[in-house]
């Protein structure tokens, strides 16, 4: 086993240059929503250069509301394409596997800010520098490049695989959902997001919403007749926070999560308010999300959310009167999952990680944020182990991922496969 392990390392170190200049490519597609389309082709065209099978799907608007992994969603999903690249084994007598990304980006915050431009990769150092290298378009390139290994090193999975790269795990997780709906599943469902070579034991749920705040326009020389939406909004915000305590009181009957500051984390990610600089505003709207715990039924936590909300307009002196606060389900509403201890699958793994660390034992730890992972597990059933490199600055100013973590993922993730699929020599 030791020397099969060793032919595949040698070939991910060999491959590991052009790895990075594919990871380069796709970082200089800015993958927004609904503009994935030129990055995800380029995966496409690289899967079937290499004899995958590739499906693509668009993200299925009909089955929010009808089927239970679709989230809430404000836009059109014409354009918003997922890839699926499907290996078979010749003589499958082994377990499949998927390797599940998503290409989808959030904006660069503060572009002005950034280093260089935030589309526009560089190395510096251990470091590759741009907006989604680290979050998580390593881990897309690092799943291509770990099944190149064990082909270059002369070997064949006795498994069937997937790479999938998926949009809208940013905001909804319906591009999960939708391949999840269409059958693409495995036996194990691998995500390598920037998890800093830990793997991730448990997730969050989480509900985004739209608050809107409605206040009465007037001229600043009689600002009494006017009431400011804005200001409405500052002081609902401060009351959103007793529930987010609240929440978080609950966090000591659940492990690990326990241990975090804030594993509720009520985030208000946009602000929209006012018409003119010099009257006071009549509308505001925010945009943000919530958190909870694995286990509580994501409808049950927005009817809590709705329920604080009517209380505050009922007992808030401010808030109070009609229509005075509104509140909409835009986006991901999804539970969180728990990952059981001991699976076969985190056995593989951890062997696989102590192979290539030097015998460091693999680490787990609770991510307080939504995983597409959990789209499989919740609703599959599916082992999903969520395990990827070292990152810094996502969702932040200058994101970065780490060459060399990225270079101990993809050995990892070769060596997983391997021993996961079983592996026979090419003939």
């Amino acid at each position: 086993m030791a020397n099969l392990n060793e032919r595949v390392t040698r070939a991910v170190e060999k491959n590991f240059d052009a790895q990075l200049e594919f990871l380069e490519n796709l970082v200089r597609r800015p993958s927004l929503r609904n503009g994935e389309g030129e990055a995800q082709e380029i995966v496409a065209l690289a899967l079937e250069r290499r004899g995958y099978i590739v499906d693509r799907f668009r993200t299925d608007a009909t089955k929010i509301g009808h089927h239970p992994a679709f989230s809430p969603s404000t836009v059109d999903y014409e354009n918003s394409w997922n890839i699926v690249g499907r290996m078979q084994a010749r003589r499958p007598t082994g377990q499949s596997l998927a390797f599940n990304s998503h290409v989808d980006v959030v904006p660069a915050a503060s572009a002005h800010r950034w280093t260089k431009q935030p589309f526009e990769p560089y190395r510096q150092g251990d470091w590759l520098y741009g907006r989604g290298a680290g979050d998580m378009k390593a881990g897309l390139a690092a799943s291509i490049f770990a099944l190149d290994a064990i082909t270059d090193a002369g070997l064949e999975l006795c498994g069937d695989v997937q790479i999938q790269s998926v949009v809208e795990e940013e905001i909804t997780g319906n591009g999960a959902a939708t391949l999840f709906a269409n059958g693409c599943v495995a036996d194990v469902v691998f995500s390598p997001e920037p998890t800093d070579e830990v793997l991730v034991r448990a997730n969050s749920g989480v509900i985004k919403f739209r608050i809107s705040t409605r206040g009465r326009p007037a001229h600043p020389r009689e600002p009494q007749s006017g009431r400011s939406a804005i200001e409405l909004m500052f002081h609902l915000i401060t009351r959103l926070r007793e529930l987010e305590n609240q929440w978080n009181e609950e966090s000591w009957s659940h492990p690990g999560f326990r241990d975090l500051a804030n594993p509720v984390a009520l985030t208000i990610g946009t602000i929209n308010g006012g018409d003119w600089i010099a009257s006071i505003p009549s509308d505001c709207s925010v945009e943000g999300r919530i958190g909870f715990y694995p286990g509580d039924d994501p409808k049950v936590r927005a009817m809590q959310f709705e329920s604080f909300i009517e209380k505050l307009r009922e007992d808030d002196p401010l808030l109070s009167g009609d229509d005075l606060v509104s509140l909409e389900w835009i986006a991901c509403m999804h539970p969180g999952y728990w990952l059981a201890e001991g699976s076969s699958a985190e056995t593989c793994l951890n062997t696989m990680h102590q192979f290539v660390n030097a015998g460091a034992p693999l680490r787990s730890e609770v991510m307080a944020c939504y995983l597409d992972a959990a789209v499989f597990a919740v609703h599959g059933g599916i082992p999903s182990l969520v395990y990827g490199p070292i990152a810094e600055n996502i969702h932040g100013i200058d994101e970065r991922v780490s060459l060399s973590s990225l270079l101990r993922v993809t050995k990892t993730m070769a060596l997983f496969a391997a021993e996961w699929c079983g592996t026979r020599e090419r003939g």
